[in-house]
């Protein structure tokens, strides 16, 4: 590991694992287990350990999307890497598309979008959103990422570029859709979040009035399953219905 490159430290203690993600620096972490000094990472690699100053032995891994997800701050109830995953799925996205997205919320699909394209522009309207979105970014170690304040319903008259891929989580979006073909490249997807069944309708209008192709809206259910003595069967502890992802292509 080298300077200032981040670090996920997990460990276990009576049966829950405890993680934090850090940069190699020399600054101190301070945990319930004791003293890490941020400075022993430097010579270390994933698989490796570091133990506090009491003892307790950490593992060292490079943090992914998923970690990034556990540990960012939230604004609200952020989407999930299931939802998430079909939009990533479903739009092709790759490492040379520059994506446009609107309804930051606390960064969390702008993050997975970052991680993957060459580039992302993403609108919020609330400023304070905007800034737990920028520091989550930050913690990501993402540099290609672009956070502007703005309502993207008017802020879409003023964009001069066009984008391979658009992804709207907003309440507006409806309202978004008829300028959407200014910015979007020919052949590029439009991919839309919505947890009501009424926006979502709205949202599908809104598309068929402006001739886009391809139009489909899914929902993805995911049930964990559990393991145990007794038997094995789906979890009852996970919420079904999260919202509903509609893809379209101009």
């Amino acid at each position: 590991m080298i300077t200032g490159e981040l670090v996920l430290l997990k460990t276990s203690h009576r049966g829950k694992v405890r993680e934090f993600i850090v940069k190699v620096s020399d600054e101190q972490l301070h945990t319930d287990f004791g003293i890490i000094e941020l400075s022993t990472l430097a010579d270390k690699v994933p698989g490796d350990t570091v133990v506090a100053h009491m003892g307790q032995e950490f593992t060292i891994q490079r943090p992914k999307m998923p970690d990034f997800f556990r540990h960012a701050k939230r604004t609200g109830a952020p989407m999930m890497p299931k939802d998430i995953g079909m939009i990533i799925a479903y739009t092709g996205l790759n490492k040379n598309d520059v994506v446009l997205d609107a309804g930051t919320g606390s960064g969390v699909l702008t993050m997975y979008l970052g991680s993957i394209a060459k580039r992302v522009v993403t609108y919020e309207v609330k400023e304070d959103f905007v800034k737990v979105a920028r520091k989550n970014v930050e913690n990501a170690g993402l540099d290609n990422v672009e956070l502007r304040c703005g309502d993207i319903v008017e802020e879409i008259n003023n964009i001069d570029e066009k984008f391979d891929v658009v992804t709207l989580d907003t309440q507006n979006t409806k309202d978004v859709i008829p300028n959407i073909r200014k910015v979007l490249h020919p052949g590029g997807f439009l991919a839309t979040y919505s947890p009501f069944f009424e926006q979502t309708k709205e949202i599908r209008d809104a598309m068929d009035a402006e001739d886009f192709y391809d139009v489909m809206t899914i929902e993805c259910t995911e049930r964990e399953i559990s393991f145990s003595a007794r038997g094995t069967r789906p979890s009852t502890t996970k919420v079904g219905h999260t919202g509903f992802i509609t893809i379209a292509r101009a």
